[in-house]
């Protein structure tokens, strides 16, 4: 468990914390100096039941605060330190204010220099510390009188602490692993370290990680948690990670950074979020105001969007678009406190909701029921939601790395939903299963009246049809819905037309007459050289578009290939010639072979072999290679060619 403190400047952090472990935080020449903190400080408590509480000192000075967010994002439980002559003090009320925006609810107030007032002055201050604790997540923390310089009161907290630390439990190992990195240098022996605190998931000696925003490979060369050596870290452990890569070094990693599981790796520069703003303000928030946003242990400028017809008044919650002037690595849910430009004052914080936030139509009906969706306090609340409501479909893969979930995590909220899954080589796209149906029967509605008014068509363009199907799929997961279709048989491809199975284009009577004229001429001896469709027209005594119209259906239908315009060749020829092409590049050296030496195989113009190559480059068969051609083994069966 990690403990942080929070308090007013020369309230007494330090001190307490070294009276608790023993451990002297302060460690910078100019701390010593001046007397007060300045960066991050850590120490460590070994409990009664083998464990180990962390502690995470941060400065109390006003300048100090962007330090003191970093070090307690990923707390679990707050030490609110007070002094009992000052009481209250401006820090004690901003720090407040930060815990309660990051959302800790569990901790301890110590009313440190109790050996300096009056009983009645420890009442006093006591009165004063629950009046600010009022109206936040920490109201009726328990507040414990302690002295540093005589020990009063340090075993009764040091209790409390053992007994927050079995009460909150371990955090679970849940989510992928992240890491919000707070420090970065160099270790004699060891290399390039990275400390912080991890924040979701579980980390090994071995790991492959990734340094996000920057997207720096390395590996996990050791690691210590809680102060100890340890095989792997957990939710919640203050970790060093020692690292290794070939751009690896403590100048490469910056305070802000996050490492974490490869798959998460996706910056963010433009979010949409829930924002509370604090009573405290005296103005609403106006469009586009620039912030500063604190998130984990990063600070980046930023501008506000409001997203809501009210404006975002003090003490009041809404929606919002954070524009920021770099990408940042965070996770949904994650939380964040802003502070003006000037560093001088906290105005709020809040949850993120979306981090991939869209620039434009961000305020339409269906854009904020998606929001509200993501609002909800769980990822399965969430995705749940989601799949109910328009667009109806998610991006499961997407989903569940700006959740930053483990894949197991999602694929069993998939199953919980009973979700239908569609595939493609990058991403897999989840609709709940009534919405799936309708889009099954609209799909063969739309192909059905398609064939109805046009019996001569092979059937409807792939595209074309994406265009009318509601919910409107990724091209990519489209295609791979239609294929699960077709292995079903509710569904017939047939190259970039869709069609129903019992679907084939019709010729009429005359038509098919026609065709039974033209066959024989395309076949025979002369098949690698047919007679082009004004050849044919004067051969046969028919209008050269009569032809022309009897061949493009023959075409929609695989009798016939349009290898050139005007010029079909038969479907098993094509096929013929595909097999001869395969045998020619065999016989190759490379595998490759020009046009005249197909030419000679076919024995008819080298304009013609060169039209079929073309033909075939079109349709993937061959690989273009300047004159030279190269067969696509994985395509020969394109027109029934092995």
């Amino acid at each position: 468990m990690i403990i942080g403190t929070a308090g007013h400047i020369d309230h007494g952090k330090t001190a307490l914390v070294r009276a608790l472990t023993g451990v002297d935080t302060d460690r910078l020449k100019e701390e010593k100096a001046r007397g007060i903190s300045i960066a991050l400080g850590f120490a460590y408590l070994p409990a009664p039941d083998g464990g180990v509480l962390g502690f995470v000192d941060v400065p109390g000075h006003e300048r100090f605060v962007h330090t003191m967010v970093a070090g307690a994002t990923g707390i679990d439980v707050v030490l609110l330190v007070v002094a009992a002559d000052d009481g209250v003090m401006p820090q004690t009320r901003e720090h407040l204010a930060i815990v309660d925006l990051i959302g800790i609810r569990h901790g301890v107030v110590a009313l440190t220099k109790a050996d300096l007032v009056t009983a009645e002055r420890r009442a006093e201050a006591t009165t004063e510390i629950t009046q600010a604790l009022a109206g936040t997540g920490l109201a009726g923390l328990a507040v414990v009188p302690v002295s540093s310089l005589t020990g009063e009161g340090i075993d009764d907290l040091r209790a409390r602490l053992f007994a927050a630390a079995r009460d909150f439990g371990r955090r679970a190992e849940a989510g992928a692993f992240r890491l919000a990195v707070d420090r970065s240098f160099t270790l004699a022996g060891t290399g390039t370290v990275v400390t912080g605190t991890v924040l979701s998931g579980r980390v090994a000696v071995g790991d492959r990680v990734t340094v996000s925003p920057t997207g720096l490979a390395a590996r996990v060369r050791s690691i210590h948690a809680q102060n100890r050596p340890a095989e792997a870290g957990r939710a919640g452990d203050r970790c060093a990670l020692a690292l290794t890569g070939e751009a690896i070094t403590k100048d490469a990693i910056h305070r802000g950074d996050v490492v974490l599981d490869p798959a998460l790796h996706a910056p963010a520069d433009r979010i949409d979020a829930r924002l509370r703003l604090l009573p405290s303000e005296t103005r609403a928030v106006s469009q586009w105001l620039p912030v500063r946003l604190h998130h984990a242990a990063t600070e980046v400028g930023a501008r506000i969007v409001l997203l809501d017809d009210a404006p975002l008044s003090p003490g009041r919650e809404g929606r919002v678009q954070l524009v920021l002037e770099r990408p940042i690595a965070a996770a949904a849910g994650d939380r964040f406190v802003l502070r003006d430009v000037s560093a001088s004052r906290t105005l709020g914080g809040g949850r993120f909701l979306d981090l991939r936030a869209p620039a434009r139509k961000r305020r339409t009906p269906e854009r904020l029921a998606q929001l509200d969706a993501l609002a909800l306090p769980s990822p399965a609340a969430a995705l749940a939601a989601l799949v109910g409501r328009a667009p109806w479909l998610v991006d499961l893969t997407a989903f569940g790395r700006d959740q930053a979930l483990s894949a197991d995590e999602r694929d069993r909220l998939a199953a919980d939903l009973d979700l239908v899954r569609i595939a493609d080589r990058d991403r897999e796209i989840g609709l709940a299963p009534d919405t799936a149906a309708t889009l099954t029967r609209s799909l063969g509605a739309i192909l059905d009246g398609f064939h109805a008014d046009n019996p001569d068509l092979p059937g409807l363009g792939l595209e074309r049809l994406r265009l009318q199907v509601e919910p409107r799929l990724p091209a990519p997961a489209f295609r791979a819905l239609l294929q699960g279709l077709a292995r079903a048989g509710v569904v017939a491809l047939d190259g970039a037309w869709v069609r129903r199975p019992g679907h084939v284009v019709r010729l009429s009577e005359a038509e098919e007459r026609l065709w039974q004229r033209i066959a024989p001429q395309l076949a025979g001896a002369e098949r690698f050289r047919p007679p082009r469709v004004r050849d044919l027209a004067g051969l046969l005594a028919v209008p050269e578009p009569v032809v022309r119209r009897v061949l493009k259906l023959s075409a929609r239908s695989a009798r016939v290939d349009e290898v050139a315009h005007d010029h079909y060749f038969l479907r098993e020829t094509v096929a013929e010639m595909v097999a001869i092409a395969a045998d020619v590049a065999v016989t190759s050296p490379d595998g490759t072979f020009t046009a005249a030496q197909l030419r000679d195989r076919l024995d008819n113009g080298r304009k013609v072999a060169i039209q079929i190559l073309e033909f075939f480059d079109r349709h993937g068969v061959t690989l273009r290679r300047g004159d030279l051609r190269r067969m696509n083994r994985h395509r020969l069966d394109l027109f029934g060619s092995a």
